[in-house]
């Protein structure tokens, strides 16, 4: 009787189970569409409005054409303006985040290889460290790194933006645990056994075991150094060596006073800001397919 009892239970549960797996699929779907749609928004709102002239842009509906399409006459504006500085922001933005990222990805490789298969005094507490610094916010550092730059001569030079910028405390600790994970103590002792050197160990064995988790950081600081706008602002005095969040939000400051010659120019920066998120889709595309050749890619090779 208690088996033919517990039989019964077993079975209403396995019918309950497709139910309640279909409702989390459901559930999940409703949550993914929701995130999908916040993300996209302001893109189709970008996208459209770089489509439209200045009168437009304030008079018709923000998810709507215009009454003409003014796209190509925005984006000749915004190449000829000042002289075409803005091709000149973007240079830099795009200098500063490719070495920043390069940086950052050897960097963090190198501190979460040591952090994850040597053991050395203190190294406990300097891993509490960095996980501290994870915690603090970027802006909140940012006088204190103007006030080293400026004791060290870098104020107003690039290298006071790429040098913070190649410190990166979530690509050391992820890079940590990726080692801990993907590259085996037997491997790099056996390299030990045959001789190798501990520098060769690691440019031939882990950086290739890591690549994958090398390419997430390199982009992580890529898209952050990218993005950066307080840093550059505090740093650097120059329009030549602006970044592009700097310069557009100077013109948005013009435009807002109503200089610039009295012409006009949030159309300007709208395709100027659609035209600045172009380079960090590219890098994304390209390296995307790094991330799908799993842990042991390199070892493979």
């Amino acid at each position: 009787m208690m088996t033919a009892t517990i039989d019964i239970a077993t079975f209403e549960a396995a019918k309950r189970r497709p139910g309640e797996r279909r409702r989390s699929r459901i559930i999940l779907t409703l949550l993914l569409s929701v995130f999908l749609l916040y993300s996209f928004v302001p893109l189709v709102y970008l996208v459209l409005s770089a489509t439209k002239t200045n009168g437009d842009l304030f008079t018709t509906f923000g998810f709507g054409f215009g009454t003409e399409f003014n796209l190509w006459q925005n984006l000749s504006d915004l190449l000829a303006r000042d002289n075409g500085v803005f091709m000149r922001w973007m240079f830099n933005s795009l200098l500063y985040s490719t070495v920043a990222g390069l940086g950052a990805a050897i960097f963090a490789t190198a501190a979460g290889y040591a952090f994850a298969k040597f053991k050395f005094v203190g190294r406990n507490l300097l891993f509490a460290l960095v996980l501290g610094a994870v915690m603090i916010p970027q802006t909140a550092l940012v006088v204190p790194i103007f006030l080293l730059l400026a004791l060290s001569g870098l104020s107003d030079n690039p290298l006071g933006v790429i040098l913070p910028s190649m410190i990166s405390p979530i690509g050391v600790y992820l890079m940590r645990v990726y080692i801990e994970q993907g590259v085996d103590d037997e491997l790099l002792d056996a390299a030990r056994i045959d001789g190798a050197g501990e520098f060769l160990i690691f440019r031939a064995i882990v950086l290739r075991l890591v690549a994958p988790g090398m390419v997430t950081v390199a982009l992580l600081s890529f898209v952050g150094t990218w993005n950066n706008y307080f840093l550059p602002l505090i740093v650097l005095r120059s329009q030549e060596y602006q970044p592009i969040t700097v310069g557009l939000a100077t013109w948005y400051q013009l435009a807002q006073q109503g200089g610039g010659g009295g012409e006009v120019l949030f159309s300007i920066i709208i395709t100027g800001a659609l035209v600045s998120i172009i380079p960090v889709i590219v890098v994304f595309l390209l390296l995307q397919r790094f991330w799908q050749g799993g842990l042991t890619a390199g070892s493979i090779k």
